[in-house]
């Protein structure tokens, strides 16, 4: 796989027993078709350039170890010495991948846990070739409304089409929550739909066992038949094969409408008309594609009473984007693990962890307008930072110290010092705000949430006037 690093003679890679008999046949087909563009299209994913290319994007990616506990960092020695056997018994369609093992990790608020299917990197890199070649062929036919997993297109850009269609006049949402919905994908459908855009047996074969690759769990491996556990870097460009056929009737059916991976909002204009389409809709979805809509956490409501991918908006005429509830809740909860992970540390450790938080979260809601959240937030972190100092100084008599040398004046320090109050109290009360203002903690490094969204705002106007001035 690397210039200068000559491959081993091929291996053996055994025969087909135990492959079921269409499998068989599938691989047998694959040897005798005579179709260029089909040969093509396995050797474009086995060729040198593409494999090197996925190789470096799981590199880049790291990620955990799979079953086999191999880690990125091994994973080039291992295929300079395995990779020709397994090249050959992808291209003879007798590739078994591993299965894949079971992490679960907490959603946001508290909504239960999600389940995650940590390939291994052998089958992460050969999942990346794939994709390397079959997005680009793929996602073009896919619907202008579809924003979720796709080259080019982003959440930001989703939300902005969600206000577009708040704007028009479709003042209601049919928000959409599809039940478990990559553990419930059924195989043979989402090949089904697969198999009208790829004409090669062999990479169908293989991405067949790939959904069928067992499941570990409490290190016990259980069959898969049905689900694409996300985790693998296929399963976004699977799901978005399985749903294009949900955006397709929705755009039949004259809906406005945006989804972004399983998540789907369906823009009407009265709340009758927005039970009528989740109930048709509902329909459909278990008819044609057997999935099931959650009933609970689904909803026809005003949009400013929703979320969209952690964005909300308000009610006005002309709607204006900002962030919801939610997202500052999931903020201020990495924030307070974070201020615990550093605990008896100096307050300049914890505000360097802090920046990379600050400028990904700014960044995510950078199309916010409504700019409450930004201050609040702000305020808010300050006074955290304050109860951190309150509590490394301790003793009264270390408090009236440090209270003093900030900037307060004798008397009033020992007073503060010596209030009884509690830390978070303390945080908050003026003589802390004294003592260490909002430019104390710029001094440390702190950023402003409100600046920097300010300073991403003006960027953003820059480059749209830049724009508009080249083309005029």
């Amino acid at each position: 796989m690397t210039a200068g690093k000559p491959e081993l003679s091929r291996e053996d890679g055994g025969g087909t027993a135990g492959v079921p008999v269409s499998e068989r046949q599938a691989a047998a087909a694959c040897d005798e078709h005579t179709d260029e563009q089909d040969a093509m299209t396995i050797e474009e994913v086995l060729r040198r350039e593409n494999m090197l290319r996925a190789y470096q994007r799981v590199k880049q990616n790291k990620g955990s170890a799979g079953i086999d506990g191999m880690t990125v960092d091994e994973l080039m020695p291992y295929l300079r010495t395995h990779w020709s056997r397994i090249r050959d018994e992808i291209r003879g369609g007798r590739y078994r991948p591993q299965p894949v093992l079971l992490v679960e990790i907490a959603k946001p608020g508290g909504r239960g846990m999600r389940r995650l299917g940590i390939p291994t990197v052998v089958d992460r890199v050969i999942q990346q070739a794939l994709l390397q070649v079959l997005q680009p062929q793929i996602d073009p036919g896919f619907s202008e409304s579809s924003y979720g997993f796709r080259p080019g297109r982003s959440a930001q850009q989703a939300v902005e089409r969600a206000r577009e269609h708040v704007r028009a006049g479709h003042r209601w949402v049919v928000d959409m929550d599809l039940e478990k919905f990559f553990d419930r994908v059924n195989h043979d459908i989402l090949m089904s739909r697969l198999a009208r855009r790829v004409k090669d047996k062999r990479i169908l074969v293989l991405i067949r066992r790939y959904l069928q690759a067992g499941l570990m769990e409490g290190g016990v491996v259980s069959q898969r038949v049905e689900g694409t556990p996300q985790g693998g870097p296929l399963s976004p460009l699977l799901s978005n094969v399985l749903l294009d056929e949900l955006d397709r009737e929705l755009e039949r059916r004259g809906h406005h409408f945006v989804r972004y991976a399983d998540d789907c909002n369906i823009y009407v204009r009265s709340e009758r008309a927005g039970e009528r389409v989740l109930a048709s809709v509902e329909s459909f979805l278990w008819r044609r594609l057997r999935l099931t809509v959650n009933r609970d956490k689904s909803s026809v409501d005003r949009p400013w009473k929703r979320k969209f991918l952690g964005y909300t908006m308000t009610a006005h005429t002309e709607p204006k984007l900002r962030v919801a509830p939610e997202a500052v809740k999931r903020f201020r909860d990495k924030v307070r693990e974070l201020v615990r992970q550093g605990r008896g540390r100096s307050l300049r450790w914890t505000i360097e962890r802090l920046e990379p938080l600050i400028r990904g979260w700014v960044a995510y809601f950078q199309k916010a307008e409504v700019k409450a959240a930004f201050e609040q937030l702000d305020e808010w972190l300050r006074r955290r930072l304050r109860c951190i100092l309150w509590r490394q100084w301790r003793r009264p008599h270390t408090r009236a110290q440090k209270l003093m040398k900030l900037g307060l004046e004798r008397q009033r320090a020992l007073t503060s010092a010596s209030n009884g109050h509690g830390p978070w109290w303390n945080a908050g009360a003026s003589h802390m705000n004294h003592a260490a203002p909002t430019r104390f903690f710029r001094e440390l490094g702190l950023l402003s949430l409100l600046e920097e969204h300010r300073r991403l705002q003006c960027q953003l106007r820059t480059a749209v006037y830049g724009t508009v001035r080249t083309v005029v």
